[in-house]
């Protein structure tokens, strides 16, 4: 299996994961808080379906296109973050079943959209150019960060699985990204030796000797890096000139 088919496989996984947690709601449980400040799981929904309909635009080519439209009616200032918030707030209050309608529908049409371009092919999104491959990606990671806050606001327990090696190898190939947004550079090359969910072994590792080494438990760096646990809570080990720094600024997202 090729690389992005065996990404594409994981994010059908995850879609599904989400989706059989959502069918299962009831209308008070889409409004519980989540562990997005000032988001309920309707707010959490609605954000991947819209940035499932930008990534959509995007590998179609009208990224531009999709940008405006998904930002109508507001000035465009703040950071990523701030557009994201402020774009949910732009549209809250979708009924419940057409919200739950609107991300199924786009979240099948990404996969096919994605499943039928070039993986090689470079694309724009929110963080600069990238190619179709990270950008399918970057789908996973964060469809799998939102499902956590959407089962963690529910009460509702979802074991972690190997799919996300695909997350974690996210996370480590874009650190030189993550360090260039934080106005810092790295000091040498990075590797990670991480245990998958079933034990496996991840290790991903640069051509050359890594000069910082990240070691410990796959799910822990997936959280760290989706911002949803402080690395000083987890059980990773990491040596080298950027150790502190790697667990600092690792993320899956822009």
């Amino acid at each position: 299996m090729s690389a992005v088919a065996a990404v594409l496989d994981a994010l059908a996984e995850q879609h599904a994961e989400l989706d059989t947690v959502l069918a299962a709601l009831g209308d008070a449980e889409w409004h519980r808080p989540s562990r997005c400040e000032g988001w309920d799981v309707a707010d959490v929904v609605l954000h991947l379906a819209q940035t499932d309909e930008l990534a959509l635009a995007s590998a179609q080519g009208r990224f531009a296109e999709g940008l405006t439209t998904l930002a109508r009616g507001l000035d465009g200032a703040g950071n990523v973050d701030d557009g994201a918030a402020a774009t949910v707030a732009n549209e809250r209050g979708v009924p419940v079943d057409a919200l739950y309608a609107r991300w199924r529908a786009g979240a099948a049409a990404i996969r096919t959209a994605l499943a039928a371009t070039d993986p090689h092919a470079r694309v724009d999104w929110v963080a600069g150019r990238l190619s179709v491959h990270t950008l399918a990606a970057t789908r996973l990671a964060e469809c799998w960060i939102h499902t956590g806050d959407v089962t963690d606001a529910v009460g509702v327990a979802v074991e972690p699985t190997d799919r996300l090696e695909h997350v974690a190898r996210l996370a480590w190939r874009t650190l030189p990204y993550a360090f260039a947004k934080a106005g810092r550079e790295l000091r040498g090359p990075v590797a990670f030796s991480l245990r998958a969910p079933s034990g496996a072994p991840w290790d991903f590792r640069p051509e050359t000797e890594a000069a910082t080494m990240v070691e410990g438990p796959g799910v822990e760096l997936c959280l760290v890096a989706a911002r949803r646990i402080d690395p000083e809570l987890t059980a990773l080990r990491a040596e080298g000139p950027d150790a502190h720094a790697v667990l600092e600024l690792v993320r899956t997202y822009a």
